[in-house]
């Protein structure tokens, strides 16, 4: 089949074959690791490239042609309801390595197999019942649709929404059970939910700027920055599959489920019996065996050392000291630091070399949680301190 190469048609045809390579390795390094995120990452890498295709075989002539127009019109390149859903899921199995698509999860994709059943009523009533154009009577694709257009902007913003919340929840155990919070909320994927919010801003944009939707018009520039925004997810989602991140599930071991959204608020928890004996105890274990040096201690941890569970020792830690447990174990690691600082350790060794003897697992980590306890930069500190 004829492809006209002109600008528009050739910028879009990169994005889109680049897209299929990295679909395809994606895939490949799920099938091999056994990585759920990977797949799911696929999937999304495909879809994005099949949501290109109508307007780079647009622009390259296809719907000018009647053969090549039958295919732009009865393949549902668009699969807008489905975009959301694989959207959520892989912000799922990428925080909870654990998460396994259940039955209950199937209606996510009702509303993409209704329109897929709707493509192919009209593929058999125009092309096997009455031999001519009926749905598409008008020469218009009905994928460009505007109802379709803003069905699939709202599921997305809907979903993007669930991730958000999904990956707050997440955000707030970690900092609740482990005291390396900072190591297991990388940044990709909160680089990955703002490129979806820029990506769904622009179609809100071009929505109003451009309300003849299922004209070509001037949504070229927006189908660039779609692809120069599902490019950068892309690279950086596979790159991201490559470094493995430090499992939650062994920190969250005594919940249910590592991540669970609630239904409903839960109940504010109970005053804790004979609070002031408990902190006591924590404190007198924290600096006699120096638990704060480990830079993979847990809320876990410290409660088997106590002797207790590991929820007592969260609300220990949070009526007690109204801190996170994240916060909490810094403080000692902090307090540790500032004690170097004053034996003048900081002149033989360097910071990085200090602030890992104290716990901390990276000079990122140490130089976030020194500023939130002391105001000042360890830098700074030290140049106040001369």
């Amino acid at each position: 089949m004829q492809f006209d190469f002109t600008p528009k048609s050739g910028l879009l045809l990169i994005f889109f074959v680049h897209g299929l390579v990295f679909c395809f390795l994606l895939l490949k390094k799920g099938w091999q690791h056994q990585d759920k995120a990977s797949l799911w990452l696929s999937l999304f890498v495909f879809l994005c490239a099949m949501y290109i295709a109508p307007f780079m075989l647009g622009y390259a002539g296809w719907y000018s042609r009647e053969f090549s127009r039958n295919i732009m019109f009865y393949v549902p390149f668009q699969q807008l309801l489905l975009i959301g859903p694989v959207i959520y899921f892989y912000t799922q199995s990428l925080l909870n390595k654990s998460f396994k698509l259940s039955k209950k999860n199937l209606w996510h994709f009702l509303p993409a197999l209704a329109y897929f059943m709707y493509t192919l009523i009209v593929f058999v009533t125009d092309k096997l019942i009455l031999h001519q154009y009926y749905f598409y009577a008008d020469g218009r694709d009905m994928d460009l649709d505007p109802w379709y257009q803003v069905a699939g902007l709202v599921s997305m913003l809907v979903y993007l929404y669930l991730s958000l919340r999904y990956y707050a929840v997440y955000k707030r155990i970690a900092f609740e059970v482990v005291s390396f919070a900072d190591s297991i909320l990388f940044n990709w994927i909160q680089r990955y939910l703002l490129a979806l919010l820029l990506i769904s801003l622009l179609r809100v944009l071009f929505f109003i700027l451009n309300p003849e939707w299922g004209e070509f018009g001037s949504k070229f520039w927006y189908y660039l920055c779609f692809s120069i925004l599902f490019y950068y997810i892309t690279i950086s989602g596979y790159a991201n599959s490559v470094q493995s991140v430090i499992p939650l599930e062994a920190a969250l071991a005594y919940q249910e489920t590592p991540v669970q959204l609630p239904e409903k608020e839960s109940r504010e928890p109970s005053e804790l019996v004979n609070l002031p004996e408990w902190k006591d105890k924590i404190v007198q274990m924290m600096q006699a065996e120096l638990l704060f040096e480990n830079p993979n201690l847990t809320l876990t941890d410290v409660a088997e050392k106590l002797k207790t569970n590991p929820k007592q020792v969260s609300q220990i830690v949070n009526q007690g000291f109204q801190l996170n447990f994240n916060d909490f174990v810094n403080q000692y690691r902090t307090e540790a630091i500032l004690e170097k600082f004053q034996q003048g350790e900081h002149r033989q060794k360097t910071l990085l070399a200090l602030a890992l003897e104290c716990g901390f697992n990276s000079k990122s980590t140490f130089n976030r949680a020194f500023k939130k306890s002391t105001g000042l930069s360890p830098q700074h500190y030290l140049k106040n301190q001369a």
